[in-house]
Parts: structure tokens; C-alpha cells; sequence
């Protein structure tokens, strides 16, 4: 079998974007319909494949501010217009998700997009799958360790037996389609848990470490502890990626202008729900100069990104640049400045 997450797969840094499906505002300043948003997305990852970036990803989520619950389907709706884009999930909610059933739309996406489908395994941020699937929230540790055990199975692609407390087991049991290649590049996503970044490095997993929060540099022990757990289990080097915040505009002013009322009202709904205090403009200025966001000018989020990538040494970098309700067409902007100016700017300032 062909290791789809074999390191020589990179090769060099890879650039990607990730998107939730934020449910955005028109230029009536109205929510656009839920299906407007979905088909955005799909001409946001065919923008993306043309301008060459390495990877788009799509978050799953089941609530009203975000239009997207099936990412696989949008997905291979970006792939039947698309030529060599990655593409995969940001994340995968396996918790509440059947692992069997993961792995059959996962295996058909690879099929429509000719090899381009990855798959980034989590737990979520949200939890509002728990209840509308069924599930305990009492059992959010046991459902997603058995689950993800079972995932690594079913990713060998031969049959597969297994037994755990949270479904029926499966004796050699055939799961089908098969890829082409004999295996789907599978990531771990890890908010910054050191337990899950062993965990990562226990099945041979990539790792993509979701930084939302602080300076990019203070996950450096999370990487250097994902290194040292592969060696030490004896596992092959394994890729790792980030997935940060950010946003491109012409100038810095205007980047922080046209982003803060989207973020603010996406972040102060969260908090509200999660008991944080509002966000202030001056805190969220300061995270954009010395925290997660990378925002700013073309030159100034290559900068920062630049020394994110140096720091962790890491082998992708994964932009978010949706945020709310920032309009489509502030986010395609974004896109092209991304894909034409931050990235070769940051190739030329890492090399």
C-alpha cells in the first residue's frame, strides 16, 4: 500500500485555506439564503485551484451561522471543476460520525477528484452534533478514542476486525470503494491538547494544530513533542500543518477596517454561548500584531506567516480567512492577494 501520508508528499511548504461556510452579508448588509453561501464556497475553491494553491478545506458544522453540514459534498462539487487542488475537511467531526461511513464518502471523493481528498479527523469546537445524532456528551473522550482506533483500521484498506463498547463489532469486514491509490491522506486536528498530539503520533498520523489563540510560537512544544513521540514510537516523520485566522487586504488599516465588525460579531456570539466577555477593538488589534491572526497587508501577513512556518517548522500552512459575516467578495479579494502576493512572498523569505 502506497502511504498517502508519506512526508515525500510535500516536498516543499504547502499554502492552503480553510473555511467554516460562515453564513455572510450581502451588499444590502442582509444574510445571504444558506445555498447562495454554499455555492460561494464552491467558486472560492475553484478560485483557489486556479490561482495554484496547494489545499482547501471545508469545516462541518450543525448550527445557523454556518451553512455547510456535508463538506464532502461541497467538496466534490469544487473537485468536478477543478484539476490539482487537495481537498478535505477542516475538520471531520468523527465523535459523532460513523468512521465506516466517513471512510465511504472519503473513498468516493478521491475517486470524483482523481486522488485529491484528505480527511482531518477532530473532535469540533461545537457540540450541537452530540445531540442532533444522538449522542452523550458524557461519553465526548470514550466516543472519539474508539472511533478514531477504528478509523485507523479502516484506512489500511484490507478487511477489517474490530471490537470496542460503542457500536458492533466487525469481523473482517470489507468496506468499499477502494482507492486507486490504496489510501487517503489522513490528518489529525488538535487544538493544543498534548494528549491528542500523542495521539496523533501514536497511529502515524499527520498533524494539523488548529491556532486560534496567542503568539503561533507558543505551540512550538506541541510540534517538538509530536516529533519526539514519532521517533520514539518508532513511527516514520510524519507532515505537520497549521490552520490560523487571517485576513489580506490592500493595507493593514483597511485588512483590520473591514474585518473587525464580521469577527466581532462572530466572536462575541461564540463567547456568549461559551461565558466569554465581549472582544474590544484594542485586544483584537493586539492579536493581530503578536497573537494567532495573521492580517494585514500582502507584505505583512507573509511576514508573519514567514515566522510561523519557521518557528514550528512546519510543512503546510492552512489560512482561514472566512469570519462571519464578511461578504464574498471581500473574501475573494482576499483570496487572490493570498494565492498572488503572500504566498510567493513568503517562499522568497523563506528561502
Amino acid at each position: 500500500m502506497v502511504d498517502p501520508n508519506s512526508t515525500q508528499h510535500l516536498g516543499r511548504t504547502e499554502f492552503g485555506l480553510d473555511t467554516f461556510g460562515d453564513v455572510t452579508v450581502g451588499e444590502d448588509g442582509k444574510r445571504r439564503p444558506y445555498a447562495q453561501v454554499i455555492r460561494d464556497v464552491v467558486e472560492q475553491g475553484v478560485l483557489a485551484d486556479r490561482l495554484g494553491l496547494d489545499f482547501f478545506g471545508v469545516g462541518e458544522h450543525h448550527r445557523d451561522d454556518y451553512a455547510i453540514s456535508s463538506p464532502e459534498i461541497v467538496l466534490a462539487a469544487i473537485a468536478a471543476r477543478t484539476e490539482r487542488i487537495k481537498l478535505g475537511t477542516a475538520v471531520t467531526v468523527l465523535s459523532s460520525d460513523d468512521p465506516v461511513r466517513v471512510f465511504e464518502r472519503f473513498a468516493t471523493l478521491d475517486a470524483v477528484s482523481r486522488g485529491r481528498a484528505e480527511i482531518m479527523l477532530g473532535r469540533g469546537s461545537f457540540t450541537e452534533s452530540f445531540p442532533l445524532f444522538g449522542y452523550d456528551l458524557a461519553d465526548y473522550e470514550r466516543l472519539f478514542a474508539e472511533k478514531l482506533d477504528l478509523m485507523a483500521e479502516l484506512l489500511t484498506e484490507e478487511p477489517v476486525t474490530w471490537e470496542g463498547s460503542i457500536r458492533p463489532a466487525l469481523r473482517g469486514q470489507q468496506v468499499y470503494p477502494k482507492t486507486e491509490s490504496g489510501g487517503i491522506r489522513t490528518w489529525i486536528g488538535v487544538g493544543g491538547s498534548p494528549e491528542s498530539v500523542v495521539r496523533a503520533a501514536q497511529y502515524g498520523l499527520p498533524l494539523v494544530l488548529a491556532i486560534i489563540g496567542g503568539a503561533p510560537e507558543r505551540f512550538a512544544p506541541y510540534t517538538d513533542l509530536f516529533r519526539r513521540a514519532l521517533k520514539e514510537l518508532d513511527q516514520e516523520p510524519q507532515p505537520i500543518a497549521v490552520h490560523c485566522p487571517g485576513f489580506v487586504a490592500a493595507t493593514d488599516a483597511e485588512a483590520v477596517d473591514a474585518l473587525w465588525p464580521h469577527a466581532r460579531r462572530n466572536i462575541d456570539r461564540i463567547g456568549r454561548e461559551r461565558g466569554w466577555p465581549p472582544i474590544t477593538r484594542d485586544r483584537f488589534e493586539a492579536d493581530v500584531t503578536d497573537g494567532a491572526w495573521h492580517v494585514g497587508s500582502p507584505e505583512t501577513v507573509a511576514q508573519k506567516i514567514a515566522n510561523t512556518v519557521r518557528t514550528l517548522g512546519i510543512d503546510r500552512f492552512d489560512l482561514k480567512y472566512s469570519h462571519g459575516t464578511l461578504p464574498h467578495d471581500r473574501l475573494t479579494t482576499c483570496i487572490r492577494l493570498y494565492a498572488e502576493q503572500v504566498v510567493p512572498r513568503v517562499r522568497e523569505l523563506l528561502a
